[in-house]
């Protein structure tokens, strides 16, 4: 069982815009021809945070259009907020605030031995990284810049705590990396 950010990125290290909008990375690729198909059906349980869960919401007729369903997880999945937001019908999703570690511990327990997936954003995967929960980042970057926006992980990492494991062409516009995420002193 493995903690994982599974992401994409800007070249120069941005998820999305100020406002959040993904746009960037539509034309990029297919989904089925990226290493999403096997990732998804190793995760037993995800974590998002609240401007991940509000695009979501905000962009439901393209997220029905790219996967058929407004919630395109069978999995169960924890939004971390601190607000009230509004529930997506018939998914099962625990809305939930404070200290990563109390909710990787229920996440485990549910996800019954598969991988847990840190959906997004950058400063939540940070969150994990920084309770020492982290155990892989796969980041899939993309032929696009956007000069500011949401960062990819807006945390201090230096060599050697990142382990690059691979890396892999996706078509002529994306490139997946992947890196083990060292534990202090395990280096």
């Amino acid at each position: 069982m493995k903690t994982q950010y599974y992401t994409a990125t800007t070249l120069d290290g941005f998820l999305a815009t100020e406002d959040d909008s993904l746009e960037w990375l539509f034309p990029l690729g297919d989904l089925e021809d990226s290493s999403y198909p096997e990732f998804i059906a190793q995760v037993g349980a995800l974590a998002m945070g609240a401007a991940t869960y509000e695009w979501m919401l905000r962009n439901a007729e393209a997220v029905v259009a790219e996967t058929g369903a407004a919630w395109p997880y069978a999995q169960p999945a924890w939004v971390f907020t601190s607000r009230e937001l509004p529930r997506i019908e018939g998914a099962d999703i625990r809305f939930v605030q404070g200290d990563v570690r109390a909710v990787h511990a229920d996440m485990r327990a549910a996800a019954c031995g598969r991988n847990l997936w840190i959906v997004g954003g950058g400063d939540l995967a940070g969150q994990f990284y920084d309770a020492g929960l982290l155990d892989e980042l796969i980041v899939q970057i993309g032929s696009a810049t956007l000069g500011q926006g949401k960062p990819l992980f807006p945390r201090r990492v230096l060599s050697p705590v990142l382990r690059l494991m691979s890396v892999r062409q996706m078509g002529a516009g994306m490139a997946e990396l992947r890196y083990e995420v060292g534990k202090e002193g395990a280096v």
